[in-house]
């Protein structure tokens, strides 16, 4: 009689024993809440396309999915810990106004991983990122300043908080930094995406004197005024050019691909741990898209030269000396300007007019 292993091994060769089951790991949920629509143009925009590269970096290890239109407030909790729900082990809330709320369900949640973009609170499971897109404001400006026939740029700005007040500045110190007449004109449109709001916002500049205009909104608005009115503007988080081809400058735009990816590997591998993450030029977070060739020659090499200056690290745009709208020293020659400040920013640099909404 055949013993059991002599038995096994004939099956096994004549392919009559069934091969053991093996099963797949499930997938990481991974859940994004988006404070626009993705068709933005900008901001959500370029978020989306981030999480589209993340799916076809990791393939069957993700899934994801998003809310959009979620207002920053009571909502944003309830969508959030909806996620949650739904077996969303990471979690995006890509807004800054979605910082308190992501703060609460990271508390009540601690088996879930939660990333909070350009919010400075953290936790054993909440991190915070952002890009450091001022370093692509400071670029704008300087196109600004060299293009600007009437020394008056203007500024749709979205809410009054730092992100938003240090583009304004970074625009204004990078523009001034070519052509010390500038001033900067600014109206606030209390909202990151109102096309309405915004073209209502961009002709009012225009006809105070503004020949370029720059943005921290989300819609192509500002840029066809620009178009229509035979100025200047910029695409913001993402390449506009299509939206306004003659007006278009350049745009700084956010690549949140590999930060995402990056991510998501890191929480897969049991390794993520939690940071406060700055990424700029450097990083490959901010990108500058494509010169209009209405762009002069020597105007482009100044461009390009700072752009370099700065992904080199050789070069920061809030070095002294900086005054505010008084005439005080914020930042002495020499020096730059203190991280803790730099987020915190609440005043306007000389040049800028008017005053921050309380």
């Amino acid at each position: 009689m055949m013993n059991r292993r002599k038995v096994l091994a004939t099956l096994a060769a004549a392919g009559m024993l069934a091969a053991a089951p093996s099963f797949a790991a499930d997938p990481l949920k991974i859940g994004f809440i988006y404070v626009g629509p993705v068709g933005d143009a900008g901001w959500t925009y370029a978020h989306d396309q981030a999480r589209l590269a993340l799916e076809k970096e990791l393939g069957a290890k993700v899934k994801t999915s998003y809310v959009e239109n979620v207002p920053e407030g009571a909502d944003a909790e309830r969508v959030i810990r909806k996620l949650v729900a739904e077996g969303n082990k990471l979690i995006f809330t890509t807004s800054f106004g979605y910082m308190n709320a992501t703060e609460k369900v990271a508390k009540s949640t601690p088996g879930v991983t939660f990333l909070h973009a350009t919010g400075f609170k953290t936790g054993k499971n909440l991190g915070t990122y952002e890009s450091r897109l001022y370093e692509g404001a400071y670029l704008n400006g300087i196109l600004a300043g060299k293009m600007s026939k009437s020394n008056t740029l203007g500024f749709i700005a979205s809410f009054p908080v730092p992100e938003v007040i240090r583009n304004i500045n970074a625009f204004t110190l990078g523009a001034q930094s070519v052509n010390p007449k500038i001033k900067t004109k600014v109206i606030w449109v209390n909202s990151w995406y109102d096309p309405a709001k915004e073209r209502q916002a961009a002709e009012t500049l225009v006809a105070q004197g503004a020949d370029v205009m720059a943005q921290n909104t989300d819609s192509p608005a500002t840029l066809q005024v620009a178009q229509e009115k035979g100025v200047y503007a910029f695409g913001w988080d993402s390449d506009m050019a299509k939206f306004a081809p003659k007006a278009h400058l350049t745009a700084a735009t956010n690549d949140w691909s590999g930060y995402y990816i990056n991510t998501a590997k890191a929480v897969l591998a049991g390794t993520w741990k939690t940071e406060q993450y700055r990424g700029g030029l450097k990083e490959g977070m901010v990108k500058m898209s494509k010169l209009n060739a209405a762009v002069p020659a020597d105007v482009a090499k100044i461009f390009e030269e700072k752009k370099a200056a700065m992904t080199a690290g050789t070069f920061d745009p809030f070095a002294g000396p900086i005054k505010d709208q008084s005439g005080a020293i914020k930042v002495a020659a020499g020096a730059k300007m203190p991280e803790k400040e730099l987020l915190s920013m609440n005043f306007y640099v000389q040049g800028v007019e008017g005053t921050i909404p309380k």
